[in-house]
């Protein structure tokens, strides 16, 4: 009879903990003395193309994870799809990966299944909300009920407890989108520090980035401060580093420009019935190639397929 007490689940795929890709994030999220930047990634080509275009980080969005399954933003995708989506951006490049982990996807102990999933996956860290389940998008509607303080510091102690050092963990604050204020907001961070985030994204829908800027002079950098400038785009990254800011995070533009590339590329093509005026503005298939590294392919191919062939 076989002894299978040592064999691991099947439900998932075990990557050992990237103790480099953690530092990295650590160290661009909650060290570092400089501004960083993390760019959406949603899939496997999207992470490939930001680490190409030179990023040093990642942010796994939840939103553009939805689009690309064809889901809306409000928890309509689950955990396991989430993650199985974070192990595709993984695999697709070197750089730490920061998931948009929405509010858990339950109480706590959803959340730090989520977390030790994503931890087996290769993921670097994980940003979870105070929003009620089922979420929805910061940008849509106005009803955003709150997750009680208490329950979500719960949250937060659970994946803390459970990922120790493995994942970074930051505590995303949707007070000032719901309405409540900036006390509120304050409030809320430090209940997070001492349940033990490592650092606190202020989200704000606002067209300008003064809401952020006075949460950050509030709260006098007792943890490092992540945004997320989708409204405010047209703030001058001077303000951030002026304010102290961590991290900025650039969090689903991959995903909007594919679509207004696609929304033309297939009208005009169903127009024009043909693709002549269209091939000079796309990318040759020989880059597609060369992002996936295909000359790699073919090298193993003559080592394993046909060893004899190199010895000649």
């Amino acid at each position: 009879m076989q002894d299978h007490s040592s064999t691991p689940p099947t439900d998932s795929v075990h990557h050992p903990v990237d103790c480099s890709r953690v530092n990295t994030l650590r160290a661009e999220v909650c060290c570092s003395n400089k501004l960083s930047f993390l760019m959406e990634a949603h899939d496997g080509l999207s992470a490939a193309i930001a680490e190409r275009g030179g990023f040093k980080g990642l942010w796994a969005s939840g939103l553009s994870i939805a689009c690309s399954l064809g889901y809306r933003d409000a928890n309509e995708a689950s955990w396991s799809q989430l993650v199985d989506a974070v192990e595709r951006i993984v695999d697709s490049s070197q750089l730490p990966v920061l998931v948009d982990g929405d509010g858990g996807f339950g109480n706590f102990n959803n959340a730090r299944l989520l977390a030790r999933k994503l931890c087996q996956r290769g993921a670097a860290g994980i940003a979870l909300e105070d929003s009620s389940f089922p979420k929805i998008n910061s940008f849509v509607g106005d009803r955003h009920p709150l997750a009680d303080v208490d329950e979500f510091c719960g949250r937060l102690r659970a994946v803390k407890d459970t990922i120790a050092k493995d994942l970074v963990l930051v505590a995303r604050i949707e007070a000032l989108i719901a309405g409540h204020g900036m006390h509120e907001a304050i409030s809320r961070a430090h209940a997070y520090r001492e349940a033990g985030a490592d650092a606190i994204l202020i989200h704000s829908r606002s067209s300008s980035a003064d809401e952020v800027l006075s949460f950050a002079r509030a709260w006098q950098n007792r943890l490092p401060i992540v945004i997320v400038p989708t409204k405010y785009y047209r703030t001058p990254t001077c303000e951030y580093r002026r304010a102290r800011i961590s991290t900025v995070i650039w969090a689903n533009h991959s995903m909007r420009a594919a679509v207004a590339a696609m929304r033309q590329v297939c009208g005009r093509l169903f127009a024009e019935e043909n693709a002549t005026t269209i091939e000079p503005e796309i990318a040759p298939l020989d880059e597609v190639f060369d992002i996936f590294n295909y000359d790699e392919l073919a090298k193993a191919e003559a080592r394993y397929l046909h060893p004899g062939k190199l010895q000649q």
